[in-house]
């Protein structure tokens, strides 16, 4: 199945970053990512599950409509709101045949916390290498300052995330279909602002409802 060319006009209004450019690494500022193109085949990076075992982002979504978000991590209180509004929309999500699967750069460990912390009852991998956001084209690197700043704060990005990359994702939020394509994104460079759990499910729906029409 293709793009769904309806859609696009939905997710042109709902998205408040312009994506113009393909997938590009690791990008030197939050506002200079090059995120992925709507209508792109999902990447397959390597990833870590909750138990520290090696896996892929195909191997979690195993070829099943899915809503995918970047977060950057369970130490920034931004991330806990959103993870919390999405565990509320998750019910509908399942309802409408979708998989909730939320990405960060945290280690493995730091996932169970944040799972039992914020009570979360959906699927949390690790992104610890980087893998994930250089193949959505949304990681940047964090300044050195604003580490030392976080650290003087009592944030530890090496700590949370195993490694000294310092890359955070730009929050995001990309929708894929059964056939593994990229049919919704919401991409923000400012971490404060977040794709609403309303604005999500609406784009679910209307992709379940254009895909249910093209499969008749």
């Amino acid at each position: 199945m293709s793009r769904i060319p309806g859609f696009a006009l939905i997710t042109a209004a709902l998205m408040f970053f312009s994506l113009t450019a393909g997938a590009a690494g690791i990008a030197p500022s939050a506002t200079e990512i090059s995120p992925i193109l709507l209508g792109s085949t999902l990447p397959d990076p390597a990833l870590r599950d909750r138990d520290d075992k090696a896996t892929s982002l195909h191997k979690v979504v195993d070829g099943k409509p899915a809503v995918l978000v970047f977060y950057r991590g369970g130490w920034c209180p931004f991330c806990n709101i959103q993870l919390s509004e999405l565990r509320e929309i998750h019910p509908e999500l399942t309802t409408l045949g979708y998989q909730l699967i939320a990405i960060s750069p945290d280690l493995p460990s730091e996932l169970n916390k944040t799972l039992g912390k914020d009570k979360l009852d959906y699927t949390l991998v690790s992104d610890s290498s980087t893998a994930a956001v250089s193949a959505f084209g949304i990681g940047y690197t964090v300044e050195d300052s604003l580490v030392a700043r976080y650290r003087m704060g009592g944030i530890d990005l090496e700590k949370a995330s195993g490694e000294s990359h310092h890359v955070l994702p730009v929050p995001s939020v990309y929708i894929v279909d059964g056939d593994g394509v990229l049919q919704f994104s919401y991409v923000h460079p400012d971490y404060k602002v977040r794709a609403p759990g309303q604005v999500i499910l609406a784009a679910a729906r209307e992709i379940a409802k254009q895909s249910h029409k093209l499969k008749r």
